[in-house]
């Protein structure tokens, strides 16, 4: 009988330390500076944003089928991008994306120091945005803009949902749109 109660407590103080080894390695993981390397998810999602951004230079150069690819095409999307205004639902969204892929803005928009955090079956990136588009007379503009994207996983792929950039008053006054 004593053997079978030292037996349990033995039992008990493994489970209880392999618990909160795992909840330590999980916090190590999520603090900054952590060692461990990063989860499957984050991955993921950081594989969505590059993709994000490589559908926003095709858009650039008027193909848009990687940009309706990333895109979740729900009601619930949204789109505060750098000409100000809120779109809201793919209608528009995808519509507005459609008018900037005819406008062929050409250049390049990078995404640097991205911070990527994911929880469930959302996420988000938050980044800065920097490059170069061209005018309407086809000079370049320089652009540089805070970002935030949020991605929720659907039928296990990231689709964006939602993309806010600062609003750019040269981009504005270069192409000759404001909302």
């Amino acid at each position: 009988m004593k053997r079978k109660i030292i037996a349990g407590g033995l039992l008990i103080l493994a489970a209880v330390f392999s618990t909160n080894l795992g909840l330590a390695q999980q916090e190590k993981a999520s603090a900054p500076g952590g060692i461990a390397s990063p989860s499957a998810a984050e991955k993921g999602l950081r594989a969505a944003s590059d993709q994000f951004y490589a559908a926003l230079n095709a858009m650039f150069t008027g193909d848009l089928a990687p940009m309706n690819a990333i895109w979740s095409h729900g009601d619930d999307v949204t789109d505060m991008g750098p000409f100000g205004g809120r779109l809201t639902g793919w209608k528009e969204v995808g519509a507005e994306f459609a008018k900037e892929a005819g406008m062929k803005l050409g250049g390049r928009v990078a995404c640097s120091d991205v911070i990527v955090r994911v929880g469930g079956d959302m996420g988000y990136t938050v980044c800065v945005e920097q490059g170069e588009n061209m005018s309407a007379d086809g000079k370049p503009v320089a652009v540089r803009f805070r970002a935030t994207n949020v991605f929720r996983l659907i039928n296990g792929e990231w689709k964006m949902v939602h993309h806010h950039t600062d609003i750019s008053s040269q981009l504005e006054a270069a192409t000759g749109i404001a909302k």
